[in-house]
């Protein structure tokens, strides 16, 4: 059974998993959720165990929620780490990203440039640190271990924000991380991603409208 994702053509809280699949070498369909009949399809379906995007289809099974998505892809395609210890870590540097990424989804419905003021004063100065130190003590090729995890994945979706959104000048600044976010973004599959078609553009203002028509 073919995988497909079913959410709105746009990064929102459902890139990390396009990120996830592009990093396990997965090819998937999408659909987009474009009109309010159509979502409301798809609630009348069954699909949604809470009635909410982003859906995942695959293996048989309609999967719903993001990070439970994120760690089925991981377990699954050795993303998760060789043991107990390298799965904690993973796990802990993965969610460190997610409260980092926050900010960024904020944008859709929030002031941009009060986001990334946010960004600049509050979230680079307590986490960039803590990720250059991560990388400068580790003795593998990754963030943990010698093969991408999905806390690479998450750590580098914030990484390609901040450089988007503020220039690589906020991560020059930072030796480790430069290195790593090169290495990540020339990584064969993450390379194809970013420049394919599965890879979203940054919110327009027709993204953002088309979004609150259907799902609000």
């Amino acid at each position: 059974m073919a995988t497909k994702l079913t959410y709105a053509n746009g990064r929102g809280i459902a890139e990390i998993i396009r990120m996830v699949l592009a990093a396990a070498g997965l090819e998937y369909t999408e659909e987009y959720l474009t009109s309010k009949e159509q979502w409301e399809e798809l609630k009348k379906s069954g699909k949604l165990l809470y009635n909410q995007v982003p859906l995942l289809e695959i293996d048989g099974l309609e999967l719903v929620q993001t990070g439970a998505i994120v760690r089925y892809l991981a377990k699954k395609y050795n993303m998760y780490g060789s043991n107990e210890l390298e799965a904690v870590k993973i796990d802990m540097y993965y969610e460190g990203s997610r409260d980092f990424y926050s900010v960024f989804i904020a944008m859709v419905f929030t002031d941009e440039n009060e986001c990334l003021k946010k960004v600049k004063e509050v979230m680079l100065p307590k986490y960039f640190p803590v990720y250059e130190k991560i990388l400068k003590n580790c003795n593998t090729k990754y963030l943990v271990g010698d093969v991408v995890s999905f806390a690479d994945v998450g750590l580098l979706e914030c990484l390609l924000a901040v450089e988007e959104f503020l220039g690589m000048e906020s991560i020059d600044s930072y030796p480790k991380i430069k290195e790593y976010y090169q290495k990540m973004k020339a990584e064969d599959r993450i390379s194809t991603f970013l420049k394919g078609p599965h890879r979203k553009k940054r919110n327009t203002e027709e993204y953002v409208a088309t979004v609150k028509k259907v799902l609000y």
